[in-house]
């Protein structure tokens, strides 16, 4: 049992850090609908990096990189051009996916260190939560701490609750003199680092190696979670645990049900209708202890200002 979820744990920590990174740029107002390609992209970069340098370290600098760049152009493209995010999104993905298969041929087959095990003592010999969280590797850890720092920043700071208010209302936070697109530009930039790290996740620990689609339909889910956890680190985390449960379950049936591998490929688009359906459901009609109760266990309010671009004109 123990091994079964320490599996999970360890499964789910690239899309943690998918859903903390998306979290943190939808709280600013910007969708990165790239991040399926820009995840793709950047495990073919990190895995290209320690290749060519043989350090695990500059593998995740490098992919962290990639994708803080795509999420560059999908802040640029929404604040400084006034295009509009969900299409500039759309074309990214393509673009990088293309240029993940084209530029990470050389490096099929090829194969890198990893990131090295590194239980912690003492703490790794706690009773089942030490080989459920303590036994695994920095880049699980790392993981851990991106929900937990997530968290603290977003509800637990001045500078968290400026976060929230430059997407929930960006034209008050103007009127109270921060500066919405710097900061939308700089969260939009983080939350692509943090996908990027989920890429390098994928291509140095959780699936180690590359090839073409190897991350394919990873960004769908973690889009997909972010919504299902109604924008909240926590929750989204949350749901990235439950994903890693349902992969890591298909693995250990699959010797006695060989189809369900054919399942997989379709729960990004099961997943993504179902918390459109969540979230758009018509509340005001249900009674009231029962809108609380769901709102708060199954969906969130977007912030309002999503998707929309804001200048001071």
């Amino acid at each position: 049992m123990d091994a079964t979820l320490a599996s999970i744990v360890a499964a789910a920590s690239p899309l943690v850090y998918a859903v903390v990174g998306e979290t943190i740029a939808e709280k600013a107002g910007v969708i990165n609908l790239s991040l399926d390609g820009s995840i793709m992209l950047s495990a073919m970069a990190g895995f290209a990096a320690a290749y060519a340098t043989g350090s695990v370290l500059l593998g995740f600098l490098m992919a962290a990189a990639v994708s803080m760049v795509v999420a560059l152009l999908i802040a640029f493209a929404s604040i400084e051009l006034r295009l509009n995010q969900i299409a500039v999104g759309f074309v990214l993905t393509l673009l990088c996916a293309d240029l993940a298969s084209f530029l990470g041929d050389p490096y099929v087959g090829q194969r890198v260190a990893g990131v090295a095990p590194l239980p912690i003592p003492g703490l790794r010999d706690i009773p089942f939560l030490g080989p459920v969280f303590f036994r695994h590797n920095l880049s699980v850890y790392g993981s851990f701490l991106a929900i937990i720092l997530a968290y603290l920043f977003i509800f637990r700071t001045r500078r968290g609750l400026e976060l929230q208010g430059v997407g929930e209302r960006p034209e008050a936070a103007h009127a109270r003199g921060i500066r919405v697109n710097l900061w939308r530009y700089l969260y939009t930039m983080v939350g692509g680092a943090l996908c990027g790290i989920a890429g390098a996740a994928f291509s140095l620990d959780v699936l180690l190696g590359w090839r073409e689609n190897r991350t394919q339909n990873y960004g769908w889910i973690a889009l997909a979670i972010v919504i299902f956890g109604g924008w909240h680190p926590v929750r989204a985390a949350t749901g990235a645990y439950l994903f890693g449960a349902l992969s890591v379950l298909a693995l250990k049936l699959q010797p006695r049900l060989p189809d369900l591998s054919q399942i997989l490929p379709m729960t990004p688009f099961v997943l993504m209708i179902l918390a459109l359906l969540l979230v758009s459901q018509d509340w005001s009609r249900r009674p009231a202890d029962r809108v609380s109760r769901w709102r708060r266990l199954l969906s969130g309010d977007p912030p309002s200002g999503i998707g929309v671009a804001f200048w001071r004109d």
